[in-house]
């Protein structure tokens, strides 16, 4: 990585030339000229994934947004391509029980978001006849989807100008153009006005931007040993600049996963999917020894709507 320091980069405005550690750093240019050095990256180096490709279509790009929430990309896509072989539209999927999209779901982790695709699937079918929408109120509309799904449904699959900031491009923006190693956790409206000031006027290359500027984050700028020499905005960096200051943010301990209910949860999932009926409570029980923890993780399960009870003590995935 490299490391510049200088008193007066952070002041210098758009279009000086400021000289640090016999390097040559300027400004990140004004405006959309920043996002022309990502997008020309991004003609070269982004990944091929299969919901970038035009006939995945919008609901490809849904399901992957959805799927992709605190996963990463090699666990999503095998999963992702078998949902859309067997739900290739919102209406295949509505039509079956969303017990049958917890199953699919697998070992995907979150299976909530499993049951919040069938509801947004079934709201798609019932109020936009089976078809995505294309505005952004009508997607912030449907079930489980939050203002990044709707801002990414919105660019990637429509095409449309919006400011799209995932983990990936909050830390971007923060270091190349704020001069600092990361950004708050919560997006705020100045964070979505400040990407969008960022992104071109032309709706089709500002899309590609945001899909630029979240590639450049998730391979590039990632959170720990940054890849600058191969970013291209390395010579517009402000927090190279600025001597690559560390995060004064607290850190955050990694969530464990051994032992917590998180994992009884999921065995106790495992045994209901494969199953092909009803399951009773004794096979249930040879899952975990802890009967209390146990009893909690199965109790959250069905208040989540993951699990139903179809006689005392016999429980199933949803119908």
């Amino acid at each position: 990585m490299v490391s510049m320091t200088t008193s007066t980069s952070m002041t210098a405005t758009a279009g000086e030339t400021v000289t640090v550690q016999a390097r040559t750093y300027q400004p990140p240019p004004a405006g959309p000229a920043l996002a022309d050095l990502a997008v020309d990256w991004f003609g070269a180096h982004a990944r091929e994934l299969p919901w970038r490709r035009p006939e995945a279509g919008p609901w490809g790009v849904l399901v992957s947004e959805i799927m992709l929430q605190q996963t990463p990309v090699h666990r999503v896509l095998p999963v992702w391509e078998t949902w859309l072989r067997r739900w290739p539209t919102p209406a295949s999927l509505a039509a079956e029980p969303s017990g049958e999209a917890v199953r699919e779901w697998g070992r995907l982790g979150y299976p909530r978001r499993a049951l919040r695709l069938h509801q947004a699937a079934g709201a798609i079918v019932e109020r936009h006849g089976g078809a995505v929408p294309d505005q952004l109120d009508d997607l912030l509309a449907l079930p489980g989807v939050g203002s990044y799904t709707a801002r990414a449904v919105a660019a990637f699959a429509f095409r449309q100008r919006h400011a799209v900031i995932d983990v990936n491009v909050r830390r971007f923006v923060a270091r190349a153009v704020e001069g600092t190693a990361a950004g708050p956790t919560a997006v705020s409206r100045r964070d979505l006005e400040l990407v969008a000031d960022l992104l071109p006027a032309d709706p089709e290359t500002a899309a590609r931007a945001s899909a630029a500027f979240m590639e450049l984050g998730a391979l590039v700028c990632v959170a720990r040993a940054p890849r600058c020499p191969a970013c291209p905005v390395q010579e517009h960096c402000g927090w190279l600049a600025a001597g690559s200051p560390p995060s004064d943010a607290p850190a955050r301990r990694p969530q464990g996963y051994a032992g917590t209910d998180r994992q009884v949860r999921g065995r106790l999932l495992a045994v209901l999917r494969d199953a092909t009926g009803p399951v009773e409570q004794e096979l249930l029980d040879q899952v975990w020894d802890e009967p209390v923890q146990r009893d909690r993780a199965l109790a959250g399960l069905l208040a989540d709507g993951l699990v139903v009870r179809c006689a005392p003590g016999v429980y199933a995935l949803p119908t």
